[in-house]
């Protein structure tokens, strides 16, 4: 099956997951991030504002916030580029609702954060094989953006969005680790 196909299939999963289900795993998977060493020595982490069908990251927002790790979220560019930046947030205020309810840093209220600083890069994705290759959700921001990232990845993912075998092209840049409310998965490179 393609990509499109696959994001469609796993998007329609997630739409369908109850809501007390989808509150609870998220829960277990923020605890199991919370509990890795790679979260304990990150004082700055970057992360993206979930959506209602994604692993919720407000409350890791929160918890980063409340351990004193300085929060950066990606702000793409609208040019034409696919290239992505990251700005540094102190508030939910600090963020705009642009499409496809995509919450993106307000530049005027934020501060460019580089990709030297961000010690840990908690990456989204639809589906993960265990190799850490992960089907995004088509517009190639993170692979652009990880190809000369050098610090530790993280993917968020329920269950069922973990897959034996996914479709890879040469562009494609694996997350080390894959965090589940099953558990924390090491990428198998």
């Amino acid at each position: 099956m393609e990509k499109k196909n696959l994001r469609k299939e796993m998007k329609n999963k997630l739409l369908s997951l109850d809501s007390t289900l989808h509150k609870t795993k998220s829960k277990d998977i923020a605890r199991q991030l919370f509990n890795m060493p790679l979260w304990s020595n990150a004082k700055h982490i970057g992360i993206t504002i979930s959506r209602g069908f994604e692993v919720d990251t407000r409350e890791i927002i929160k918890k980063a916030w409340v351990e004193g790790k300085e929060v950066s979220v990606p702000k793409c560019s609208t040019d034409g580029e696919r290239a992505m930046d990251f700005y540094k947030i102190t508030s939910f205020e600090d963020l705009e609702n642009v499409y496809m309810d995509l919450y993106e840093p307000i530049r005027s209220k934020t501060q460019l954060s580089s990709a030297y600083n961000i010690e840990l890069m908690i990456v989204p994705g639809l589906i993960f094989s265990p190799e850490g290759y992960r089907i995004g959700f088509g517009g190639g921001f993170y692979d652009r953006y990880l190809a000369s990232y050098e610090g530790n990845t993280v993917s968020l993912a329920f269950d069922f969005q973990l897959s034996h075998s996914i479709p890879v092209e040469p562009f494609d840049i694996p997350v080390q680790w894959i965090v589940s409310d099953l558990g924390v998965h090491k990428a198998e490179f």
